[in-house]
């Protein structure tokens, strides 16, 4: 891109120039050199790439959590450069959710008490959340579910709940890491089938880390992470 700064104007997410460089033992090693990305609302982009090749790095960036060495983190149009860690805290839970490999659901909540957690935390009312938590829940198909607690679900279910809580608060960006990664390919293939709808129908733009090449061959995009350079895959090829 000839000018760094220029982005989309729709876009969710826009990173420019992101670099990422930790101090070893060793000296500096640097994951990220110079990513280029925009998700669009309702998009699912993949995330391909060996272990240790920088995708939860770049998920940390993208998700405020972690800032970047150098370049530019774009939500929604805002340059988060300069925001202390208050703003972006306030960013990251109005505007970003997150879905990791392990579920992390709270075991001694059912499934619609975790999914109301997020709201609950930014203020919303106890009925306004749990009728939220339950349209989440149906839409997942674990309506049936909803009084359970994780112990009493399959993983595939525990993930949708992570899922739902992820998507609580109307987030207008998803952030997945290895969503899948703990699964059988048949439920692997539900749980995303799930997601997928779910970002079509809410326009919620989503980044998704995934060692499966499968699930990332029904994505819109496909990047590779390679040397801490972005190449996009063409569809038919999304090995690395």
């Amino acid at each position: 891109m000839s000018n760094p700064q220029a982005y989309p104007q729709d876009a969710v997410l826009s990173l420019r120039g992101v670099t990422r460089t930790y101090d070893t033992a060793q000296g500096g090693l640097t994951v990220l050199k110079g990513v280029d990305l925009d998700v669009m609302p309702g998009q699912l982009i993949g995330l391909i790439g060996p272990s240790g090749s920088g995708k939860s790095s770049l998920l940390h960036a993208a998700g405020l959590l972690e800032r970047p060495t150098t370049g530019q983190v774009v939500i929604e149009g805002r340059d988060v450069g300069a925001l202390d860690e208050d703003a972006r805290t306030r960013l990251r839970l109005n505007h970003i959710g997150f879905v990791y490999q392990f579920h992390h659901l709270l075991p001694e909540f059912d499934a619609r008490d975790n999914v109301a957690l997020p709201l609950r935390i930014a203020g919303v009312k106890a009925a306004e959340a749990q009728a939220r938590a339950s349209d989440l829940l149906a839409a997942l198909g674990l309506a049936d579910r909803a009084s359970h607690q994780p112990a009493q679900m399959s993983g595939g279910e525990q993930q949708r709940v992570a899922i739902a809580r992820a998507l609580a608060n109307r987030p207008r960006l998803l952030l997945a890491d290895e969503p899948t990664g703990n699964l059988d390919p048949a439920t692997s293939q539900a749980v995303f089938e799930a997601l997928r709808t779910l970002v079509r129908d809410t326009g919620v733009a989503a980044l998704i880390a995934t060692h499966n090449m499968e699930l990332a061959g029904h994505m819109d995009r496909v990047f590779a992470l390679k040397d801490g350079h972005l190449e996009e895959r063409p569809a038919e090829s999304h090995a690395y």
